[in-house]
């Protein structure tokens, strides 16, 4: 892994044998070396341009769903941290896609692929693909209290995430689902479907809130990181 904790709540990289690392804009506590620092392009940001309306809206959803980011490159140390949080880092060393809320991504290496998918599109779950996906997404979102959007990062490396109070690992694959609850929901590695399902009818879960009424499936292959608060970041 290029990344490796200094305490519950940091973590230091080697840019250079990272090949460059991405990390939330005002991440970065401190480096020694030969550094530097650029913005970085949102995830997905453009891949709606030129189309209609609605495809324009879901594209705005989406680059309101990702925090700004930035580059770093050259030769040093850099240690990244955020608001106290805790970390965790993700080994993405076998491939596969790891699935997290923006909010929640700190860094990766520079080399992994990002892209933007509906929250219940996860792994080709229950959002679908398309425009469709994303307005079902969009709803679901607007419901469960996740967000809209969130991001996928693809290839090989390793990435770092943040909770409140720390993180929990549930292996999917079992006979049985598990349900997340949406605020304490981080993100997916490996294939996993997420699907938005209520415990009480629409009706009744919109005029109550989120609290325990929605919930989110998880099925598959893989994990679901939780953190072990329902404090939103």
């Amino acid at each position: 892994m290029v990344f490796s904790k200094v305490n519950s709540k940091v973590v230091k990289v080697d840019v250079g044998a990272a090949g460059g690392v991405v990390a939330r804009t005002g991440a970065m506590l401190f480096y020694t070396g030969q550094v530097q620092f650029t913005p970085h392009q949102v995830p997905g940001s453009q891949s709606m341009a030129g189309m209609g309306g609605f495809t324009r809206m879901a594209g705005r959803m989406m680059q309101g769903e990702h925090e700004r980011t930035m580059l770093a490159q050259g030769q040093g140390e850099v240690h990244y941290g955020h608001a106290g949080l805790e970390v965790h880092v993700v080994d993405m060393s076998q491939g596969g896609s790891l699935c997290v809320e923006a909010s929640r991504l700190l860094a990766h290496n520079a080399g992994l692929q990002s892209s933007v998918i509906s929250v219940t599109s996860q792994g080709g779950g229950g959002g679908g693909r398309g425009m469709l996906g994303a307005l079902r997404g969009a709803a679901a979102g607007a419901l469960s209290g996740t967000g809209m959007f969130t991001t996928q990062l693809s290839g090989y490396g390793s990435a770092v995430l943040l909770a409140h109070g720390g993180f929990i690992e549930l292996p999917v694959g079992g006979p049985n689902p598990v349900f997340v609850d949406p605020d304490a929901f981080v993100g997916t590695y490996g294939s996993v479907q997420v699907e938005l399902k209520s415990a009480v009818g629409w009706r009744e879960a919109m005029g109550r809130g989120v609290g325990e009424a929605m919930q989110l499936q998880c099925t598959g292959q893989g994990i679901v990181y939780v953190q072990a608060s329902e404090e939103k970041l």
